[in-house]
């Protein structure tokens, strides 16, 4: 009978980065005790059609104004909006431009169609949902909850002009 000898092995010491060969599934890079250091407010206005980065859903919670272009290109716009308690954006359609959605705080009721009089697709949505509106769709986004709906909209081709700031709905509807 032989005996083979397992090769040498060394304990690790207690790293817990190392450890885990560089990911610790116990560790979430935040500070201990839930505390997070405060992040400065972004400054909300159009900065493309340069590079940008931000902190999206710190920004979209932050506005207060029923839309702000945050970046115009010149195939694709980012606008940030803000829906007050029990109103909605307007049943509106975008002929040539595809549309996304994504609520980052509140609830609500999104509705769609191919004609003005039958919207037969209707989804609740809230924090983290997306909604997906094709190029021709009428739709529509109501306020179901109790505090203002924050969401950002990605057009594509951009569907306001660079810079827009509306800061109510009713300025949004005279811009039309």
């Amino acid at each position: 009978m032989y005996y083979i000898q397992p090769p040498p092995y060394q304990m690790p010491m207690y790293d817990p980065y190392n450890m885990y060969n560089g990911y610790n599934p116990y560790y979430s890079g935040r500070p201990m005790y839930g505390w997070d250091p405060p992040k400065p407010p972004v400054t909300l206005r159009d900065y493309g059609p340069q590079p940008y980065v931000v902190d999206i859903e710190q920004a979209t919670i932050q506005n207060d104004t029923y839309r702000t272009a945050l970046w115009t290109g010149e195939y694709l716009q980012l606008t940030l909006m803000s829906i007050d308690v029990g109103s909605d954006i307007g049943l509106e359609i975008h002929p040539e431009v595809d549309q996304f959605l994504r609520i980052e705080q509140g609830q609500g009721l999104t509705k769609m169609g191919k004609n003005k009089d039958t919207l037969d697709y209707q989804a609740n949505v809230s924090d983290g949902y997306a909604v997906f509106i094709p190029a021709g769709t009428w739709h529509n986004l109501i306020n179901t909850g109790y505090q203002p709906l924050k969401l950002y909209s990605i057009y594509a081709p951009p569907n306001h002009p660079w810079g827009t700031v509306q800061q109510t709905k009713q300025d949004a509807e005279r811009s039309h």
